[in-house]
């Protein structure tokens, strides 16, 4: 059915990667199920410790579960699809399928982004306060923190998917992405999108900047106050703890922060290289975050390495 040059679409199809050649397809979709699998194993591993172990149930590990968990349900929202896309040849996804996925990825998205700031709170306090930290982080205040951001998140992406869904969506259906995003759905719509994705870029930009603006005013006191602390053993110490935070940070701001700059002052990448770009910093940091918190953090590396000796007994 149509009416002029609009019809009723039925579903999308995700197209993935453009310039992909077939004979990749298998190849591609492994990888991704690779990274899935492991994300999965490696965030279940780090939340299996933290339930088990009492020393790690204080608030600056309550934080880093609650990423834990957006991490998880970021990865399953955007990896499923396009590993079926690859692995089946089954790009098709239902018209409100791809809705609730859109909805989904800018959520979790969200969440996580407003949890990293809380992250970067809790370190201020730590380490600017250390005698009133245990008074600022009580397990009421943490709660508060961690709805906060859980609802927080829903606001942006409910009222994106509110606006988009009405619209009249022209003839073309495929999505050249890897999921259902804003952009990529407006962008079949039959109407000026600019009405739809200047409030959305809008949106994006605040969710990003405005905990990144809480993270860099947090690690440059921190940074301060370390610089006051006599002796070099404790720089090194309060170094060490905040490290794998902001590596955590960095992975997931820096990309996505280039992105947006540069696709809004005009330098253009090709459709290939800019979704691997995208993919990377949406797969990644949950992945990799993991073996940081393992690897980086000291009290789960004594952890790691008093069950490796028990082990060998």
């Amino acid at each position: 059915m149509s009416v002029g040059n609009v019809s009723f679409i039925k579903d999308f199809v995700i197209v993935g990667f453009p310039g992909l050649q077939p004979h990749y397809y298998g190849l591609v979709s492994a990888l991704l199920f690779f990274v899935y699998v492991f994300t999965l194993v490696g965030n279940a591993l780090f939340f299996m410790l933290f339930v088990t172990t009492k020393s790690l149930q204080k608030p600056v590990y309550y934080c880093i579960i609650n990423l834990v968990v957006g991490d998880v349900l970021f990865s399953t929202t955007t990896l499923s699809k396009i590993i079926s896309r690859y692995w089946f040849q089954d790009g098709t996804i239902s018209f409100l399928g791809c809705f609730v996925q859109m909805f989904f990825v800018h959520y979790f998205g969200s969440v996580c982004s407003i949890i990293l700031a809380v992250i970067a709170i809790d370190r201020y306090a730590a380490i600017c306060y250390p005698l009133q930290y245990h008074s600022i982080m009580t397990n009421q205040n943490v709660l508060i923190l961690f709805f906060g951001s859980w609802i927080l998140g829903l606001v942006g992406p409910m009222a994106m998917v509110i606006r988009a869904y009405p619209l009249p969506y022209c003839a073309e259906n495929t999505i050249i992405h890897c999921y259902c995003d804003h952009v990529s759905i407006t962008t079949l719509a039959c109407i000026d999108r600019s009405l739809y994705s200047i409030p959305a870029l809008i949106y994006a930009f605040a969710i990003l900047l405005v905990p990144f603006a809480v993270i860099i005013f947090s690690y440059c006191s921190i940074f301060l106050a370390v610089m006051q602390i006599s002796g070099n053993q404790g720089k090194m110490k309060t170094f060490s703890t905040c490290s794998p935070q902001l590596i955590i940070i960095a992975l997931f701001f820096l990309p996505r922060l280039f992105n947006y700059l540069f696709g809004n002052i005009g330098i253009k990448f090709s459709t290939d290289l800019r979704l691997v770009i995208i993919m990377m910093y949406s797969v990644l940091p949950p992945m990799i975050n993991p073996l940081i918190y393992c690897l980086r953090t000291e009290e789960v590396k004594k952890l790691n390495a008093k069950n490796t000796n028990m082990s060998f007994f």
